[in-house]
Protein backbone atom coordinates (compact mmCIF):
# COMPACT_ATOMS: atom_id res chain seq x y z
CA UNK A 1 0.00 0.00 0.00
CA UNK A 2 1.38 3.37 -0.96
CA UNK A 3 1.07 6.19 1.52
CA UNK A 4 0.91 9.77 0.24
CA UNK A 5 2.66 12.08 2.62
CA UNK A 6 1.96 15.80 2.71
CA UNK A 7 4.36 17.91 0.77
CA UNK A 8 4.73 20.37 3.66
CA UNK A 9 5.11 19.43 7.32
CA UNK A 10 2.22 20.09 9.66
CA UNK A 11 3.12 22.65 12.29
CA UNK A 12 1.98 21.79 15.80
CA UNK A 13 0.82 24.40 18.22
CA UNK A 14 1.28 23.78 21.92
CA UNK A 15 2.05 20.12 21.31
CA UNK A 16 -1.65 19.26 21.04
CA UNK A 17 -1.86 18.04 17.50
CA UNK A 18 -3.91 20.99 16.24
CA UNK A 19 -2.49 22.43 13.06
CA UNK A 20 -1.52 26.08 13.30
CA UNK A 21 -1.35 28.73 10.59
CA UNK A 22 1.30 28.32 7.96
CA UNK A 23 4.22 30.70 8.04
CA UNK A 24 4.12 33.32 5.29
CA UNK A 25 5.87 32.21 2.14
CA UNK A 26 8.49 34.42 0.64
CA UNK A 27 7.52 35.58 -2.84
CA UNK A 28 10.30 35.13 -5.33
CA UNK A 29 11.43 37.67 -7.89
CA UNK A 30 9.98 35.65 -10.77
CA UNK A 31 6.55 35.64 -9.12
CA UNK A 32 6.70 39.38 -8.54
CA UNK A 33 7.72 39.86 -12.13
CA UNK A 34 4.73 37.77 -13.24
CA UNK A 35 2.37 39.90 -11.15
CA UNK A 36 3.85 43.09 -12.53
CA UNK A 37 3.46 41.68 -16.04
CA UNK A 38 -0.24 40.99 -15.48
CA UNK A 39 -0.86 44.46 -14.01
CA UNK A 40 1.31 46.60 -16.27
CA UNK A 41 1.24 44.87 -19.65
CA UNK A 42 -2.25 46.16 -20.66
CA UNK A 43 -1.08 49.74 -20.09
CA UNK A 44 2.09 49.11 -22.07
CA UNK A 45 0.07 47.74 -24.99
CA UNK A 46 -2.09 50.88 -25.23
CA UNK A 47 0.70 53.35 -24.39
CA UNK A 48 1.79 53.96 -28.06
CA UNK A 49 -1.58 55.51 -28.85
CA UNK A 50 -1.45 57.87 -25.88
CA UNK A 51 2.16 58.80 -26.61
CA UNK A 52 1.34 59.67 -30.22
CA UNK A 53 -1.78 61.53 -29.12
CA UNK A 54 0.27 63.52 -26.62
CA UNK A 55 2.83 64.44 -29.29
CA UNK A 56 0.43 65.22 -32.13
CA UNK A 57 -2.63 66.36 -30.17
CA UNK A 58 -2.07 67.61 -26.66
CA UNK A 59 1.29 69.30 -27.23
CA UNK A 60 0.13 71.39 -30.25
CA UNK A 61 -3.03 72.29 -28.37
CA UNK A 62 -1.11 73.43 -25.30
CA UNK A 63 1.50 75.25 -27.36
CA UNK A 64 -1.22 77.06 -29.30
CA UNK A 65 -2.71 78.21 -26.00
CA UNK A 66 0.74 79.47 -24.97
CA UNK A 67 1.14 81.39 -28.23
CA UNK A 68 -2.34 82.92 -27.92
CA UNK A 69 -1.33 84.58 -24.64
CA UNK A 70 1.70 86.35 -26.15
CA UNK A 71 2.39 88.94 -28.77
CA UNK A 72 3.82 86.71 -31.48
CA UNK A 73 4.72 88.02 -34.92
CA UNK A 74 5.85 86.05 -37.96
CA UNK A 75 9.02 88.11 -38.36
CA UNK A 76 9.71 89.23 -34.79
CA UNK A 77 8.90 85.96 -33.08
CA UNK A 78 7.74 85.73 -29.46
CA UNK A 79 6.96 89.00 -27.74
CA UNK A 80 5.70 90.00 -24.34
CA UNK A 81 2.88 88.39 -22.42
CA UNK A 82 -0.47 90.04 -23.25
CA UNK A 83 -2.96 87.69 -21.58
CA UNK A 84 -6.39 87.65 -23.20
CA UNK A 85 -5.72 90.71 -25.35
CA UNK A 86 -5.49 88.61 -28.52
CA UNK A 87 -8.89 87.07 -27.82
CA UNK A 88 -10.52 90.46 -27.25
CA UNK A 89 -8.92 91.81 -30.43
CA UNK A 90 -10.23 88.90 -32.47
CA UNK A 91 -13.73 89.17 -31.02
CA UNK A 92 -13.78 92.87 -31.86
CA UNK A 93 -13.16 92.29 -35.58
CA UNK A 94 -16.35 92.12 -37.73
CA UNK A 95 -14.62 89.83 -40.23
CA UNK A 96 -14.32 87.13 -37.58
CA UNK A 97 -18.06 87.15 -36.90
CA UNK A 98 -18.83 87.19 -40.61
CA UNK A 99 -16.57 84.18 -41.13
CA UNK A 100 -18.32 82.43 -38.25
CA UNK A 101 -21.73 83.00 -39.86
CA UNK A 102 -20.41 81.75 -43.19
CA UNK A 103 -19.03 78.64 -41.52
CA UNK A 104 -22.38 77.81 -39.92
CA UNK A 105 -24.24 78.47 -43.16
CA UNK A 106 -21.99 76.18 -45.22
CA UNK A 107 -22.13 73.61 -42.43
CA UNK A 108 -25.95 73.52 -42.52
CA UNK A 109 -26.04 73.27 -46.33
CA UNK A 110 -23.52 70.43 -46.31
CA UNK A 111 -23.93 68.27 -43.22
CA UNK A 112 -27.71 67.80 -43.13
CA UNK A 113 -28.13 66.76 -46.82
CA UNK A 114 -24.93 64.74 -46.55
CA UNK A 115 -26.22 62.55 -43.70
CA UNK A 116 -29.63 62.09 -45.35
CA UNK A 117 -28.13 61.16 -48.72
CA UNK A 118 -25.58 58.84 -47.13
CA UNK A 119 -28.14 56.84 -45.18
CA UNK A 120 -30.40 56.65 -48.26
CA UNK A 121 -27.58 55.41 -50.49
CA UNK A 122 -26.56 52.90 -47.83
CA UNK A 123 -30.13 51.57 -47.66
CA UNK A 124 -30.16 51.11 -51.44
CA UNK A 125 -26.77 49.37 -51.43
CA UNK A 126 -27.96 47.04 -48.68
CA UNK A 127 -30.46 45.45 -51.06
CA UNK A 128 -29.80 42.47 -53.29
CA UNK A 129 -28.13 44.21 -56.25
CA UNK A 130 -26.23 42.85 -59.18
CA UNK A 131 -22.53 43.72 -59.02
CA UNK A 132 -23.00 44.96 -55.48
CA UNK A 133 -19.27 45.27 -54.88
CA UNK A 134 -18.88 47.51 -57.93
CA UNK A 135 -21.56 49.92 -56.73
CA UNK A 136 -20.26 49.92 -53.16
CA UNK A 137 -16.76 50.75 -54.30
CA UNK A 138 -18.06 53.29 -56.78
CA UNK A 139 -19.51 55.53 -54.09
CA UNK A 140 -16.03 55.79 -52.55
CA UNK A 141 -14.36 57.19 -55.69
CA UNK A 142 -15.14 60.88 -54.88
CA UNK A 143 -13.44 60.46 -51.51
CA UNK A 144 -10.24 59.26 -53.20
CA UNK A 145 -10.03 62.35 -55.43
CA UNK A 146 -7.81 65.09 -53.99
CA UNK A 147 -9.73 68.00 -52.42
CA UNK A 148 -7.80 70.53 -54.51
CA UNK A 149 -8.84 68.78 -57.74
CA UNK A 150 -12.47 68.65 -56.61
CA UNK A 151 -12.42 72.35 -55.74
CA UNK A 152 -10.89 73.34 -59.09
CA UNK A 153 -13.41 71.25 -61.04
CA UNK A 154 -16.40 72.57 -59.13
CA UNK A 155 -15.04 76.10 -59.37
CA UNK A 156 -15.28 75.78 -63.16
CA UNK A 157 -18.70 74.13 -63.00
CA UNK A 158 -20.06 76.99 -60.90
CA UNK A 159 -18.47 79.77 -62.95
CA UNK A 160 -20.70 82.82 -63.26
CA UNK A 161 -20.49 83.33 -67.03
CA UNK A 162 -19.43 80.09 -68.73
CA UNK A 163 -20.10 77.50 -66.05
CA UNK A 164 -21.82 74.25 -66.90
CA UNK A 165 -24.39 74.66 -64.13
CA UNK A 166 -25.56 78.02 -65.47
CA UNK A 167 -25.70 76.59 -68.98
CA UNK A 168 -27.98 73.79 -67.79
CA UNK A 169 -30.14 76.28 -65.89
CA UNK A 170 -30.44 78.37 -69.06
CA UNK A 171 -31.72 75.34 -70.99
CA UNK A 172 -34.64 74.95 -68.60
CA UNK A 173 -35.36 78.69 -68.65
CA UNK A 174 -33.75 79.77 -65.37
CA UNK A 175 -31.61 82.89 -65.23
CA UNK A 176 -27.89 82.41 -64.51
CA UNK A 177 -26.95 82.42 -60.84
CA UNK A 178 -24.07 84.50 -59.54
CA UNK A 179 -22.23 81.74 -57.73
CA UNK A 180 -19.33 84.08 -56.94
CA UNK A 181 -21.34 87.24 -56.32
CA UNK A 182 -24.32 86.04 -54.29
CA UNK A 183 -23.56 85.01 -50.70
CA UNK A 184 -26.10 82.19 -50.31
CA UNK A 185 -25.38 80.83 -53.79
CA UNK A 186 -21.67 80.60 -53.00
CA UNK A 187 -22.47 78.70 -49.81
CA UNK A 188 -24.57 76.22 -51.79
CA UNK A 189 -21.79 75.73 -54.33
CA UNK A 190 -19.16 75.09 -51.65
CA UNK A 191 -21.52 72.76 -49.78
CA UNK A 192 -22.01 70.75 -52.97
CA UNK A 193 -18.26 70.11 -53.09
CA UNK A 194 -18.29 68.88 -49.50
CA UNK A 195 -21.29 66.64 -50.16
CA UNK A 196 -19.71 65.22 -53.32
CA UNK A 197 -16.57 64.22 -51.45
CA UNK A 198 -17.94 62.89 -48.16
CA UNK A 199 -21.36 61.40 -48.92
CA UNK A 200 -19.98 58.11 -50.26
CA UNK A 201 -17.59 57.74 -47.33
CA UNK A 202 -20.41 58.12 -44.81
CA UNK A 203 -22.63 55.83 -46.89
CA UNK A 204 -20.13 52.98 -46.53
CA UNK A 205 -20.07 53.47 -42.76
CA UNK A 206 -23.88 53.32 -42.69
CA UNK A 207 -23.79 50.26 -44.94
CA UNK A 208 -21.45 48.42 -42.58
CA UNK A 209 -23.81 49.16 -39.69
CA UNK A 210 -26.85 48.02 -41.69
CA UNK A 211 -25.23 44.72 -42.63
CA UNK A 212 -24.69 44.00 -38.93
CA UNK A 213 -28.44 44.19 -38.24
CA UNK A 214 -29.85 40.64 -37.68
CA UNK A 215 -31.82 39.48 -40.71
CA UNK A 216 -34.35 37.78 -38.44
CA UNK A 217 -35.73 41.21 -37.60
CA UNK A 218 -36.49 41.89 -41.27
CA UNK A 219 -38.08 38.45 -41.65
CA UNK A 220 -40.32 39.13 -38.68
CA UNK A 221 -41.24 42.53 -40.13
CA UNK A 222 -42.16 40.91 -43.45
CA UNK A 223 -44.36 38.40 -41.64
CA UNK A 224 -46.09 41.29 -39.87
CA UNK A 225 -46.78 42.87 -43.25
CA UNK A 226 -44.28 45.78 -43.09
CA UNK A 227 -43.08 47.23 -46.38
CA UNK A 228 -39.60 48.43 -47.27
CA UNK A 229 -40.16 51.95 -45.97
CA UNK A 230 -41.68 50.69 -42.74
CA UNK A 231 -38.78 48.26 -42.26
CA UNK A 232 -36.31 51.08 -42.76
CA UNK A 233 -37.82 53.36 -40.13
CA UNK A 234 -38.88 50.66 -37.65
CA UNK A 235 -35.99 48.21 -37.91
CA UNK A 236 -32.96 49.75 -39.62
CA UNK A 237 -32.87 53.20 -38.07
CA UNK A 238 -33.29 52.02 -34.44
CA UNK A 239 -30.57 49.41 -34.91
CA UNK A 240 -27.98 51.86 -36.25
CA UNK A 241 -28.55 54.72 -33.82
CA UNK A 242 -24.98 54.54 -32.50
CA UNK A 243 -23.62 54.88 -36.05
CA UNK A 244 -25.91 57.83 -36.71
CA UNK A 245 -24.55 59.56 -33.60
CA UNK A 246 -20.99 58.92 -34.79
CA UNK A 247 -21.67 60.29 -38.29
CA UNK A 248 -23.42 63.38 -36.95
CA UNK A 249 -20.56 64.24 -34.60
CA UNK A 250 -17.83 63.67 -37.19
CA UNK A 251 -19.76 65.62 -39.82
CA UNK A 252 -20.09 68.50 -37.36
CA UNK A 253 -16.37 68.55 -36.65
CA UNK A 254 -15.47 68.36 -40.33
CA UNK A 255 -18.11 70.88 -41.39
CA UNK A 256 -16.75 73.53 -39.03
CA UNK A 257 -13.20 73.08 -40.37
CA UNK A 258 -13.81 73.61 -44.10
CA UNK A 259 -10.73 75.05 -45.78
CA UNK A 260 -9.71 73.46 -49.10
CA UNK A 261 -13.02 74.01 -50.88
CA UNK A 262 -13.19 77.66 -49.85
CA UNK A 263 -9.54 78.30 -50.60
CA UNK A 264 -9.78 76.98 -54.16
CA UNK A 265 -13.22 78.36 -55.03
CA UNK A 266 -11.80 81.57 -56.52
CA UNK A 267 -8.43 82.96 -57.56
CA UNK A 268 -7.77 84.97 -54.39
CA UNK A 269 -8.76 82.21 -51.99
CA UNK A 270 -9.97 84.59 -49.26
CA UNK A 271 -13.71 84.28 -49.62
CA UNK A 272 -14.32 86.82 -52.37
CA UNK A 273 -14.01 90.58 -52.38
CA UNK A 274 -16.54 91.02 -49.57
CA UNK A 275 -15.53 87.85 -47.71
CA UNK A 276 -18.95 86.37 -48.53
CA UNK A 277 -17.78 82.77 -48.23
CA UNK A 278 -14.75 83.11 -45.97
CA UNK A 279 -14.88 80.47 -43.24
CA UNK A 280 -13.24 80.68 -39.82
CA UNK A 281 -10.32 78.44 -40.82
CA UNK A 282 -9.64 80.62 -43.88
CA UNK A 283 -9.81 83.68 -41.63
CA UNK A 284 -7.28 82.01 -39.32
CA UNK A 285 -5.00 81.44 -42.30
CA UNK A 286 -5.35 85.07 -43.37
CA UNK A 287 -4.50 86.36 -39.87
CA UNK A 288 -1.41 84.16 -39.59
CA UNK A 289 -0.03 84.35 -43.14
CA UNK A 290 -1.88 87.28 -44.72
CA UNK A 291 -1.43 90.99 -44.14
CA UNK A 292 -1.51 90.78 -40.35
CA UNK A 293 1.04 87.96 -39.88
CA UNK A 294 0.05 87.77 -36.24
CA UNK A 295 0.51 84.29 -34.80
CA UNK A 296 -0.87 85.33 -31.41
CA UNK A 297 -4.25 86.34 -32.82
CA UNK A 298 -4.26 83.33 -35.14
CA UNK A 299 -3.73 81.04 -32.14
CA UNK A 300 -6.59 82.84 -30.37
CA UNK A 301 -8.84 82.15 -33.40
CA UNK A 302 -7.80 78.50 -33.31
CA UNK A 303 -8.71 78.19 -29.65
CA UNK A 304 -12.05 79.93 -30.12
CA UNK A 305 -12.85 77.54 -32.95
CA UNK A 306 -11.75 74.59 -30.81
CA UNK A 307 -14.05 75.62 -27.95
CA UNK A 308 -16.90 76.16 -30.39
CA UNK A 309 -16.44 72.71 -31.93
CA UNK A 310 -16.34 71.09 -28.48
CA UNK A 311 -19.51 72.92 -27.44
CA UNK A 312 -21.44 72.02 -30.59
CA UNK A 313 -20.15 68.44 -30.45
CA UNK A 314 -21.39 68.06 -26.87
CA UNK A 315 -24.79 69.48 -27.81
CA UNK A 316 -25.04 67.08 -30.75
CA UNK A 317 -24.00 64.17 -28.56
CA UNK A 318 -26.57 64.97 -25.87
CA UNK A 319 -29.38 65.48 -28.38
CA UNK A 320 -28.65 62.33 -30.36
CA UNK A 321 -28.14 60.31 -27.18
CA UNK A 322 -31.46 61.54 -25.83
CA UNK A 323 -33.15 60.58 -29.09
CA UNK A 324 -31.47 57.17 -29.17
CA UNK A 325 -32.48 56.37 -25.59
CA UNK A 326 -36.02 57.70 -25.88
CA UNK A 327 -38.76 55.24 -25.10
CA UNK A 328 -40.43 53.62 -22.11
CA UNK A 329 -38.13 53.50 -19.12
CA UNK A 330 -38.28 51.46 -15.97
CA UNK A 331 -39.37 53.34 -12.84
CA UNK A 332 -36.43 54.81 -11.00
CA UNK A 333 -35.63 53.41 -7.55
CA UNK A 334 -33.97 55.69 -5.01
CA UNK A 335 -30.78 54.70 -3.24
CA UNK A 336 -32.46 54.97 0.15
CA UNK A 337 -35.10 52.45 -0.87
CA UNK A 338 -32.41 50.11 -2.24
CA UNK A 339 -30.42 50.29 1.00
CA UNK A 340 -33.56 49.57 3.03
CA UNK A 341 -34.29 46.48 0.94
CA UNK A 342 -30.71 45.26 1.30
CA UNK A 343 -30.83 45.74 5.08
CA UNK A 344 -34.10 43.80 5.32
CA UNK A 345 -32.65 40.99 3.22
CA UNK A 346 -29.55 40.77 5.43
CA UNK A 347 -31.66 40.77 8.59
CA UNK A 348 -33.93 38.04 7.24
CA UNK A 349 -30.94 35.97 6.18
CA UNK A 350 -29.27 36.30 9.59
CA UNK A 351 -32.46 35.34 11.46
CA UNK A 352 -32.97 32.31 9.22
CA UNK A 353 -29.42 31.12 9.86
CA UNK A 354 -29.74 31.52 13.63
CA UNK A 355 -33.03 29.60 13.94
CA UNK A 356 -32.19 26.86 11.47
CA UNK A 357 -31.91 23.39 13.05
CA UNK A 358 -28.67 21.51 12.57
CA UNK A 359 -28.75 18.92 9.87
CA UNK A 360 -28.91 15.31 11.15
CA UNK A 361 -25.75 13.30 10.91
CA UNK A 362 -25.76 10.67 8.19
CA UNK A 363 -26.50 7.17 9.54
CA UNK A 364 -24.28 4.33 8.49
CA UNK A 365 -25.86 2.04 5.97
CA UNK A 366 -25.35 -1.62 5.41
CA UNK A 367 -23.21 -2.24 2.33
CA UNK A 368 -25.49 -5.07 1.28
CA UNK A 369 -28.59 -2.87 1.50
CA UNK A 370 -26.82 -0.05 -0.31
CA UNK A 371 -25.82 -2.44 -3.09
CA UNK A 372 -29.40 -3.68 -3.42
CA UNK A 373 -30.70 -0.09 -3.57
CA UNK A 374 -28.30 0.75 -6.35
CA UNK A 375 -29.55 -2.20 -8.34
Amino acid sequence: MAVISPTQPTHRRGGRGASGPRPPRRVGFSQRLGRWDVKLSPYLYISPFFLLFALTGLFPLGYTAFVSLHEWNLLGGQGEFVGLENFSAVLAQPVFWKSLVNTFSIFVFSSIPQVLLAITIAALLDQNLRAATFWRMGVLIPYVVAPVAVSMIFGRLFADQYGLINELLGIVGIDPVGWHSDRIASHVAIASMVNFRWTGYNALIFLAAMQAVPRELYEAAVIDGAGRVRQFFSVTVPQIRATIIFIVITSTIGGLQIFDEVRMFDSTGLGGANRDWMTTVVYLYDVAWGNQKDFGRAAAVAWLLFLLIVLIGMVNFLITRRISTSGPKAPAVSRRHTRRLLAQARAAGGAGTATAAPAPAPTPTDPTTDREDRR
